[in-house]
């Protein structure tokens, strides 16, 4: 008996998260949206007025956790779910979390240290490299079909991606060495490529998590553990105590700008990690992966307009790629679900007719 009690509360969770899939959707999309043109902005932000510390960069991406208390708590005590926070939280879960969390504070390290080189719209286009990942890995991990949209996609960003790597010198910042342009160029690389593994890990462990808050939940665990990476790294950089210093010496903007740059950001990823995860679990991986490369070319565009990066010739052709390879993936999706509508009733119009023969063939 209490295991069909506990069955049918895990039934009641998917058929809430159901009812409002649509509503949950679009509000995940727009904190993808948000957070990730923001986030992306206030970090070349950062660096372009003399913020040095790549901890720093890297401790604002997973700093803000506590945040996520309010979309674990809040449904509970608007009476929106009768579950209770933490419920079902199994050892296994914990364990995944925490291996995920090690996983993400890496990512976001590469991630830092790549933007601290890259110009916005370089650093952007590279990171559609991740979706070339993320289409492979999801095969070899949540057996996700190939269709000639993905590898469509896939050729297309790929060539977008060589295409920067053969003309990188011309894009080269004049205050960094090509050495160090460089070491940003496969940085940014690495961390697409660790936050592409990170996707369709995070979808196979979410096919055991049956409601929304028990996303949220992982994730304020990873981001405690990624953080908690990111905080030991700046206790060997100087700890807090580098942070007001270079508030006061070396950010070119004053102490208050500094502030507000760092707090801001804090929120800016945290509303990027919630889409994420939200886009994941009540999509898949490849269509998370996909959505955030869709903002790829917005971050460019940001790129170029607040920070006057180059947008020459390659840059224009890059990002042609890259919105041809998501318009091509898309419009597969589309075809896709018209075929399966019209497979649906067409196999509705076989059971109707299968019920009336059975109709007829009942009457004496």
């Amino acid at each position: 008996m209490m295991n069909n009690s506990n069955q049918q509360h895990i039934e009641d969770h998917k058929s809430k998260t159901n009812k409002n899939y649509l509503l949950l959707l679009v509000v995940n999309y727009v904190c993808l949206f948000l957070g990730s043109i923001s986030s992306t902005l206030l970090s070349k932000f950062y660096f372009n007025h003399k913020g040095s510390s790549r901890w720093v960069s890297t401790w604002v991406q997973t700093g803000g956790f506590p945040l996520l208390i309010i979309p674990i708590y809040l449904p509970y005590f608007l009476k929106c779910t009768e579950r209770k926070p933490f419920t079902h939280f199994t050892r296994k879960l914990l364990i995944l979390s925490v291996f995920v969390g090690i996983m993400l504070g890496i990512n976001n390290l590469l991630y830092s240290w790549g933007n601290s080189y890259l110009p916005v719209s370089t650093s952007s286009l590279l990171l559609s490299s991740q979706l070339i990942f993320n289409l492979i890995l999801s095969v070899l991990i949540v057996k996700q079909k190939v269709t000639f949209s993905n590898l469509n996609c896939v050729i297309l960003l790929t060539l977008s991606s060589v295409l920067l790597a053969l003309t990188s010198r011309n894009d080269k910042p004049t205050n960094i060495s090509r050495a160090k342009y460089f070491i940003g160029f496969f940085c940014t690389i690495g961390a697409g490529l660790l936050f592409a593994l990170y996707l369709p890990v995070m979808e196979k462990i979410y096919k055991k998590v049956y409601c929304y808050q028990m996303v949220m939940e992982m994730q304020l665990l990873m981001q405690v553990v990624a953080t908690t990476l990111a905080g030991i790294g700046m206790a060997f950089d100087g700890g807090f105590s580098e942070m007001m210093k270079e508030s006061r010496e070396l950010f070119d903007m004053g102490p208050t700008w500094y502030w507000v740059t760092v707090f801001s950001n804090v929120i800016t990823w945290q509303l990027c990690f919630m889409g994420t995860a939200g886009m994941v679990f009540l999509t898949s991986s490849l269509t998370g992966g996909i959505c955030m490369t869709a903002l790829l070319a917005i971050n460019v565009l940001g790129g170029v307009l607040v920070y006057k990066d180059e947008f020459g010739g390659v840059k224009v052709v890059s990002t042609a790629l890259c919105c041809w390879g998501f318009c091509s993936y898309v419009y597969g999706l589309y075809v896709k679900m018209q075929e399966e509508e019209k497979e649906k009733k067409e196999m509705e119009k076989s059971n109707n007719v299968r019920e009336m023969v059975h109709m007829v063939n009942d009457i004496p």
